[in-house]
Order: structure tokens, then sequence, then C-alpha cells
């Protein structure tokens, strides 16, 4: 896939999205759930923005600025995003974002790289067209830095569009949401998903997107990492559940883990213990089916919805737990104890 390529499902949006330039908007908020491939869309889209001789919107992949485009030195494009992420992306040494020194790269996009991006507004572009700043993720945007770019969308730069990538809107300031027009993207059907998962290579397709919520760039991702297909922790909690045995083992292994990565897991398998209960399929974890109702059969409905609030109410402080050895200790206690099983069977 190269960085003009939109991916399969978000093809016939992207043309409609780019069918008329002369009168495009200045800022756009891209989102969707995760894993569907946000940052490509975006991605690819400034790639056509940029393009001299698109094709039915999209990028030609063939003019001296996909050229600049594909070997990442478009001089009209900018990439803006937390160092951490520049670094996951093997960019944070020649990235404009990489903080010097070696302190551990930051998650949140600051206010110093907003305010890099006033001389660039102050030139011409190189080539006559558009000039395009591709901000991701959004809620990575500290307080100050948000507020700067507020400023600068209140008063755009001529010729420049920004692409700013969101999973969660909600998070981002109302005032820099109202400055944006909003393009939700839509989820892949699964058959899509399954197709191009398969195009991928990606072994046990049909397990891994159900996984992964029918998000197939997770479902890659995970596939790509060598992965099981069930988590390590999924197999531990299930062999757990209604046994006496300590919780230690399994908050072990959620502590080596990013805290949002298992509480998005948990969630999943809590809604398919609450299909369970029931007498409904799992969806995310349908090869553990077995072991799902047989916990569902025994456990107390009313433990097993106050630990589901409990698990939406971590998840909203998850990018930042105060103490991630504590919330995986207190998580493997609280959620096994939820599917303790009741006396005499489950209690509706």
């Amino acid at each position: 896939m190269t960085p003009f390529d939109f991916l399969p499902w978000q093809q016939p949006l992207a043309r409609s999205w780019l069918a008329d330039r002369e009168r495009f908007a200045h800022a756009w908020l891209i989102h969707g759930l995760p894993g569907i491939g946000q940052q490509e869309f975006a991605a690819a889209g400034a790639a056509s923005l940029l393009c001299e001789s698109p094709q039915s919107g999209l990028a030609c992949g063939q003019c001296q600025a996909c050229r600049w485009v594909q070997a990442g030195n478009h001089p009209d494009l900018r990439r803006i995003r937390p160092d951490a992420v520049a670094a996951q992306e093997g960019a944070a040494e020649d990235s404009d974002e990489a903080g010097g020194g070696k302190k551990q790269p930051s998650r949140d996009i600051r206010i110093e790289q907003i305010r890099s991006l006033l001389p660039w507004f102050n030139t011409a572009t190189h080539r006559g067209g558009w000039r395009v700043a591709l901000l991701y993720p959004a809620e990575s945007l500290n307080t100050i830095a948000a507020n700067a770019l507020l400023k600068v969308l209140e008063e755009p730069p001529a010729h420049t569009v920004f692409l700013l990538v969101a999973q969660a809107p909600d998070r981002l300031l109302p005032t820099l949401v109202s400055r944006c027009r909003r393009l939700p993207l839509p989820a892949p059907d699964t058959a899509q998903a399954l197709a191009w998962l398969q195009a991928q290579d990606v072994d046990q397709a049909v397990t891994r997107l159900a996984a992964a919520g029918g998000a197939p760039l997770l479902a890659l991702q995970q596939a790509r990492a060598q992965q099981p297909a069930s988590p390590a922790w999924l197999e531990q909690f299930l062999a757990l559940a209604g046994s006496d045995r300590a919780s230690a083992p399994l908050a072990d292994a959620l502590t080596a883990l990013d805290p949002a990565l298992w509480l998005d897991g948990f969630q999943r398998l809590w809604l398919d213990l609450s299909l369970a209960v029931h007498g409904l399929p799992a969806r995310y974890y349908p090869e553990q089916d077995a072991s799902i109702r047989r916990i569902a059969g025994a456990v107390d409905a009313g433990a097993l919805a106050q630990a589901g609030q409990w698990l939406r109410d971590q998840r909203r402080l998850a990018q930042h737990p105060l103490n991630p050895k504590l919330l995986s200790d207190h998580a493997a206690q609280r959620l096994l104890h939820a599917v303790r099983p009741m006396a005499g069977g489950r209690r509706s």
C-alpha cells in the first residue's frame, strides 16, 4: 500500500469528498472507530490534495508532487504528531516534532509544534497549490496546543488545509471541533474486511477480525506482531474464572500491556458474557464461546453489570493511569470476583 492509496472500503467516500476542491473546507476532522483506517484515509487525502494530475479526485502516483509524497519530503506537507508516535513511525530523528536529548518521547502534541508551523504558513506553496497539515491523533493535543491551533483555525492561512484525525472527537475542545468540518468514516462490512485481510495473508482472519471488533487494521497489526488470535490474558482469565486460584498471574500479564489495550479487550469479553447470559453466541471471541457460556451460566447478572460499568469508567482514564500496576491488580481481582459462580446457579 502506497501513501496515495485509500483502503478499498474508503474509496467511494474519498472520491465524493475530493470531488469539489474549489469549495473545500480549510479544516476537516476525520474520525471513526479505532482500526478502520482514519490515519490512512487522511494521508491518502493529503496526497490527493497535493497531486498535480489527480484521477477522479485521487492522487495519480506519477507526478512530481506524488513522488515527493512517496519519498516523504513534500515541502507543502507537514505531519504534526507526538514525538512518541514519530518514534514509532521511525521518523523521530528527522521529523520537525522530534525533541533533543534523551528524554522519554512526549505522548502529547505540544504548543511548540503548532508554533513551528507559523513560518511555513507565511511562505508561498512550492507548486502553487495546496499546503496540507496532517495532525494525528488529535486527542493528543494538550490544552495549550489545542488553544493555539484554535487561534490558527479562526483565521486560517491561505491555501492551507488541516486534516485532523481522531478516534474520540468528544475528547477534543468543542470550540476546536466547531472550526472543522466533520468527516465520519464508516467501518467496512465483514465481507470487505475479510477479503482485505486475506489479501494481506493474515491467518485466522475470521477469528482475528472478530476479536478486533471488526477493525481490519487492528487485526492486521496483531497478526504482524504474531500475537495469538485469543490474547494470553484472555486465556488466563477464562482459566481462572470460577476457581479459587490467586489473581496475581493475571495481574502480572495485564501490567505488561498498555491498559487501553486490555481494557478494550475486557469490554468486548463483557459484551460476550452479557450476550451469553441471554443465550446468544459470542460476538468478539467466538472460539471461546463454550467457556464464556459456562461462566455466564453461573454468574450474578447484577455483579456482571456493575463490573461492566467499572470497565467503562476505567477506559475513560486509560491514556493516563496514575499507577498501571495498581490498576492491573485491582482489575484482576475485581473482574474475577464479578464472575464467581453464585450458590445455586445464576441469579438474574
